[in-house]
């Protein structure tokens, strides 16, 4: 957040682009840029390897891109003031990134991916004729090898989180990982029923057949709104989706 709006062709998107792949490299992963155009402007997918060749692969996702256009405050799209990005960016990338050091790899029977996504945010009026999803789209379309099973954390940091099933989500993992949640005592916030179906990064890697699943708290009432800021996140809730997924990576895995 200390880097500011990160929209993309952002300074701040620039910096937060560089300094996820420089805590990657330092945590031993190793990274890889995928450079791609979009609608002209220069974006990149952030790609962290670790475990390679033990076994099928795994991959955990977010995105890191902000929303150019804060469109839920009401004259902040014509006075282009942009989303702050806590919650709904930030959070991600912030329980991707400590799983990179927390995660014992030697546990995991599975080659391990954490996948960063471009230009994710800025569908729908974020940018004039922008779609949603374009990275993790360009990612799935260009694959040269296909993951079992892939994992999205998105706008999961609100303090007060709920976590229902999402309507596009594997039906088998995603059961799984509200059970380990439930065993870890976090029942209050993984709710298992569905409430709603997203178009969100996991999306282009289910159409392959992936078994996908996006945990997501889409009540998270600043979403797109300028006041989507750091106060607003609770680290019990990041705690309870990294510990969710490192129990699932770590001891669940058959």
């Amino acid at each position: 957040m200390a880097f500011g709006p990160r929209w993309p062709g952002s300074e701040g998107h620039r910096q937060v682009s560089d300094y996820i792949a420089a805590q990657l490299t330092a945590n031993g992963w190793q990274v890889e840029r995928q450079d791609f155009e979009y609608q002209g402007v220069a974006a990149s997918n952030i790609i962290a390897r670790a475990n390679v060749g033990k076994g099928a692969i795994v991959m955990l996702g977010a995105h890191f891109d902000t929303r150019r256009l804060a469109d839920q405050t009401p004259g902040a799209a014509e006075a282009m003031i942009p989303v702050p990005g806590a919650v709904d960016g930030a959070s991600g990338v912030a329980v991707l990134l400590e799983l990179s050091q927390s995660i014992d790899l030697e546990e995991v029977p599975r080659e391990l991916w954490l996948a960063f996504f471009d230009v994710e945010d800025n569908g729908g009026g974020g940018l004039p004729g922008w779609s949603y999803i374009a990275g993790s789209t360009y990612m799935a379309a260009n694959l040269e090898q296909i993951p079992e099973a892939m994992v999205l954390v998105d706008m999961i940091g609100d303090a007060d989180q709920q976590l229902y099933y999402e309507g596009n989500s594997d039906p088998a993992l995603r059961e799984k990982l509200w059970q380990i949640a439930a065993d870890l005592g976090y029942n209050d916030s993984f709710i298992p029923s569905v409430k709603y179906t997203m178009i969100d990064d996991h999306l282009p890697f289910a159409r392959l057949g992936v078994a996908a699943v996006d945990l997501i708290d889409f009540d998270y009432p600043y979403w797109h709104t300028v006041d989507d800021t750091t106060d607003k996140a609770s680290p019990d809730s990041l705690g309870a989706v990294g510990e969710t997924i490192e129990s699932w990576l770590e001891h669940h895995l058959e």
